[in-house]
């Protein structure tokens, strides 16, 4: 039932391009009551809101050319409900339905109970999706809470690269390896050697190569892989009272480095590194913990030295200051730069310390340490919460 109002409210919002939830709902209340009267009539809102939403996104796709359909399909049902619709228990949940209330028992986990404990229930967001195999509901919550001002004392700069993540902690460079190079090229090959030999004996589309794709991890080891270093950089910028600073990305980052780019594998490489979803992951997790987070420019942050403001000419990944004679490595450069333009606090392309003293010895970036950095291999950090004693600098 829900699936045909859903059905039967996009065509009309898509040629009235009907944007607006009130709208919608004001012209096709009584015609979805007149389809479904024994429902309640709430789910006549909720259903507005979810085509709403869907024709948001059909018509931006439609106005760049992404799409040639007439309206949006209808694949996955996910069930808005309102305040009017659920009551959530600790260990259930009722859901009103056409034959009255029905009573779901919930299989709770750690996450859930973090969040019920000591955040309180939106009310006018929940949704539930039936799973028809696996014949189970998957109940979607949202939890709120109050978020007291944070002003911090001081930044951490992010670095995000191909195959690691740089961190600038307490004046010290951290270079986290990811091995982002190292899965992706894995299940490049791995993908390739499957389609070489099932497209020749079954053809191109074939269920065998499609089951052993299906198999593949790729997605869920770098999705685990961000989630966890965006923790652990939260974590150590939430001790000490630090916000996060990273570079301001255009949202077709990888379309752009990849222009001028000729070769097959290294297109792919760049494509499936996520510097876009790095940044996001960090992002999520900082909202969590009430970390702020600002974005600078990334402009020459690896080619100026912060010293002298000269260029750094590079062999491989370390480079020499064309004045001063400092050897930098790529990465921690660009950390200190991005660290420097957020203390000027406009972000902008000046490359003036803002009043922070860089030159000399004592700190905070002493010209005779301006490479020294640690670097934590992937199989080292991936079970950390935090860093460890060893890895934490004095304040």
């Amino acid at each position: 039932m829900y699936r045909e109002m859903l059905i039967q409210l996009l065509p009309y919002a898509v040629e009235n391009e009907v944007t607006s939830y009130i709208m919608l709902k004001a012209k096709n209340y009584d015609f979805l009551r007149s389809l479904y009267p024994q429902l309640p009539s709430h789910y006549a809102y909720t259903v507005c809101q979810d085509a709403v939403e869907r024709v948001k996104g059909f018509l931006r796709k439609k106005r760049r050319g992404l799409t040639k359909k007439d309206y949006p399909e209808v694949k996955n049902i996910s069930i808005w409900l309102d305040e009017k619709l659920f009551r959530l228990g600790y260990a259930f949940i009722r859901i009103a339905t056409h034959r009255g209330w029905v009573e779901v028992p919930l299989e709770t986990h750690k996450h859930y109970w973090r969040y019920r404990n000591s955040w309180e229930l939106a009310k006018y967001h929940a949704r539930i999706k039936l799973d028809k195999r696996e014949r189970r509901l998957t109940v979607y919550l949202v939890f709120k809470r109050d978020v007291g001002e944070y002003k911090p004392k001081n930044w951490i700069s992010i670095d995000v690269n191909e195959d690691n993540v740089t961190a600038l902690i307490d004046y010290t460079p951290i270079i986290f390896e990811t091995g982002q190079k190292r899965i992706t090229l894995g299940y490049y090959y791995r993908r390739k050697r499957v389609q070489e030999k099932w497209d020749k004996k079954l053809g191109p589309k074939n269920r065998v190569k499609k089951r052993i794709f299906e198999k593949f991890h790729e997605r869920d080891r770098k999705r685990d892989i961000r989630s966890k270093l965006a923790k652990i950089i939260v974590v150590e910028a939430k001790k000490r009272r630090a916000g996060i600073v990273l570079e301001k990305l255009p949202k077709n980052a990888p379309k752009r480095m990849l222009e001028k780019i000729r070769d097959r594998q290294l297109r792919h490489r760049i494509h499936q590194s996520a510097f876009i979803g790095i940044q996001k992951a960090i992002e999520e997790k900082a909202r969590e913990y009430d970390v702020p987070v600002i974005k600078v420019s990334p402009k020459n942050t690896s080619r100026i030295c912060p010293i002298h403001n000269a260029l750094v000419v590079y062999d491989g990944r370390f480079g020499v200051c064309t004045v001063g004679g400092e050897v930098w490595h790529r990465d921690v450069l660009a950390v200190w730069n991005l660290y420097l333009r957020a203390l000027q606090g406009d972000g902008g392309f000046a490359l003036s310390s803002g009043g922070f003293s860089l030159d000399g010895s004592p700190v905070p970036l002493g010209s005779t340490a301006t490479s020294e950095a640690v670097w934590i291999e992937k199989s080292r950090w991936l079970r950390w919460n935090s860093l460890p004693p060893p890895y934490k600098t004095k304040r």
